[in-house]
């Protein structure tokens, strides 16, 4: 690994950099025309939302060829991703210098951070087949979301039902053995709306354990991964003004790794095995009350994740652990539209989640409620502030809020951004509750919530008619952070944290059919109660994309991901601070049609064979080619 670029890296990144076609992915205030969800709850012009938000389409999916939602999240600003090896390995994600369980993420409307693994989402399980849509925003937001978003939400919207019939199939083959297959329906019949899926992965003799850390004379174990996910949503208007919705996603998942073993630990000689099911469910009921004025919508979902890890046992069967919790949440939101432009949303929730996984089960119940204004206070001038009280059984009442604006300045074109906001994260299950003897280490039943607050100030400038620029300054505190006590027996309220940065990118568009990007991201994130730099949060991250159309049956897209130093642990973390080299990786991919209906595509991962580690102790994969076919029947085909 080298912590420069090379030179053969530069010039690739330079010829990637003048390949480039349609929109590269879009910052929410960069795009006029668009129109961003997360930030306000309701569909909202983009260039009205004074929060960072950036967007990926299901156009940025298929032309880069992302397979997993990890894949996508590389080439957001603001955001680190660290997964433990290849595909299928588990994968965190920080948001501006936040801890990897202080992002909330939702899945068509639902709440799928993981109950049973603290709050922290595993990223590297989700397939991108189904997704329409990615927003992620970032800093504090849980004056609208509540528990969780102290760094952010990460918001998957999967394809919507209804439109012209269509069926669109992909298969896919290359590099470590892997074959996908993808298969979904999209269309109406009569009043109902559908949108169905079903997608495969597999990937074998993925190499992930470096050889320095091997015992000598241990074999070289390869991760092998599979994973089958079904994903549907149906749509219904039963009678005038009532819409009914459904949603469902389940997962079915299993890896092979190697994991640790012994005293000093190493690579175990034998692989361990992971499955992994999830299911996420909502359904939904929306009624005009008065036609373009008051809108009522009450929903009911459901998520829950069970996971079984075998490790292998010289003297027997292997041994089992498992993890199983579940959240069930019921939410009622009325949206008024109010004279002057201005909108009032109102709501609800209720939920409760559990911990399944113990010989005594334990669960938490909460209860909500929130608002929101938006308003139009002069012709370029627009503001949103919310506001949101959670009544949770265990620790009490938290109030959180958040106010935004955005202004846009007629005569340059100019886009100003500003955002304050408040946010909380309250003790997990397992934390509360989940102790072990054995080992002398017991949960704190009367922890608190950890709290933050934090606020970004920002601006978009267009340069001429082909070129834009945008640069945002954030700040963020983050208090009673609960990590383990000074006698390493149980945990307690006693960490704290500041992190501050910068985002900037510049997006050009050379011609109509070639445009370019790049973002830069500096972060600097301090553990205040020691002064030291957080783990895993380096201070210097860059992604280049670019997107050309060579013809209207050719395109290519090329990207590039530099990743600076960062402090982090060893494998075992026996050694619990070390200098990480930074890397830097490319991808290129492109597409031919062959006919209206049928597209031959290919893709080469890390162009360069850059071989580095992210997090320590875990390789991420070599170069890898891959091909395949993609083809679409019906309309629209």
């Amino acid at each position: 690994m080298n912590s420069v670029l090379s030179p053969a890296v530069t010039a690739g990144s330079l010829l990637i950099l003048t390949l480039a076609a349609t929109p590269v992915f879009a910052d929410a205030a960069a795009e006029v025309d668009q129109v961003v969800v997360t930030a306000t709850r309701r569909p909202t012009p983009a260039d009205e939302v004074g929060s960072a938000v950036t967007v990926f389409t299901a156009e940025d999916i298929e032309r880069r060829q992302w397979r997993t939602l990890p894949d996508a999240l590389q080439l957001s600003p603001g955001l680190n991703v660290v997964q433990t090896g290849g595909p299928g390995g588990r994968t965190s994600v920080f948001i501006r210098g936040a801890n990897a369980n202080h992002t909330k993420v939702l899945i068509d409307g639902v709440d799928a951070n993981d109950p049973s693994q603290g709050g922290v989402f595993d990223f590297g399980a989700i397939l991108t087949t189904d997704i329409e849509r990615i927003e992620i925003l970032r800093g504090p937001q849980s004056g609208l979301y509540g528990s969780d978003a102290i760094g952010g939400v990460v918001n998957v919207v999967t394809a919507a039902p209804g439109g012209p019939n269509r069926v669109l199939a992909r298969l896919e083959g290359g590099a470590y053995e892997s074959f996908d297959q993808a298969v979904g329906a999209v269309g109406e019949a009569g009043p109902l709306g559908y949108a169905l899926n079903v997608a495969h992965a597999r990937s074998r003799e993925s190499t992930t354990t470096p050889l320095a850390l091997l015992p000598a004379g241990r074999e070289v174990l390869a991760d092998d991964y599979e994973n089958t996910t079904l994903s549907g949503r149906l749509r219904a208007t039963p009678i005038e003004r009532l819409q009914l919705d459904a949603a469902v996603r389940w997962t079915d998942s299993t890896l092979f790794f190697v994991a640790d073993e012994g005293f000093p630990s190493a690579p175990a000689a034998e692989r361990s095995r992971q499955d992994a099911r999830n299911l996420v469910v909502r359904g939904e009921a929306s009624f005009d009350l008065v036609p373009d004025a008051v809108q009522t919508r009450v929903g009911l979902d459901h998520s829950e994740y069970k996971t079984r890890i075998l490790t292998p046992n010289a003297f027997g069967a292997p041994f089992a652990s498992y993890n199983k919790g579940d959240r069930t949440e019921g939410d009622l939101r009325v949206d008024f539209a109010l004279p002057q432009g201005r909108t009032l949303v109102v709501g609800a929730e209720l939920e409760r989640e559990r911990l399944l996984d113990q010989p005594v089960r334990y669960d938490n119940e909460n209860r909500a409620a929130f608002a929101e204004l938006q308003s139009q206070p002069g012709a370029a001038l627009n503001f949103a502030a919310s506001v949101r009280y959670d009544d949770n059984e265990r620790f009490g009442g938290k109030a959180t809020w958040r106010l935004a604006a955005s202004h846009k300045v007629a005569a340059t074109g100019t886009l100003l951004r500003a955002s304050y906001g408040t946010g909380f994260k309250a003790p997990s299950l397992t934390q509360l509750f989940v102790s072990f003897p054995d080992f002398g280490f017991f949960a704190n039943p009367d922890l608190d919530p950890e709290t933050s607050r934090g606020f970004d100030l920002g601006f978009e400038q267009p340069l001429g008619e082909q070129a834009r620029l945008g640069v945002t300054l954030y700040r963020q505190t983050i208090r009673n952070l609960i990590q383990t006590n000074a006698t390493f027996d149980s945990y307690e309220n006693v960490g704290r944290a500041r992190a501050q940065g910068v985002e900037a990118f510049v997006a050009v568009e050379v011609t109509p059919a070639l445009n370019a990007r790049v973002d830069y991201t500096y972060t600097d994130a301090e553990d205040r109660s020691t002064g030291l730099r957080l783990l895993r949060r380096p201070k210097h991250r860059a992604t280049m994309a670019a997107d050309w159309t060579v013809t209207d049956a050719v395109t290519l897209s090329g990207t590039v991901v530099h990743v600076g130093a960062w402090v982090d642990g060893d494998r075992s973390f026996t050694v619990p601070r070390l200098k990480a080299d930074a890397y830097t990786i490319a991808h290129l991919a492109g597409e031919y049609r062959l006919t209206e209906r049928i597209a031959a595509f290919g893709r080469v991962e890390n162009l360069f064979d850059e071989r580095y580690e992210n997090p320590v102790g875990f390789e991420r994969p070599g170069r890898g080619a891959f091909v395949g076919l993609r083809i679409q029947l019906g309309a629209g085909a």
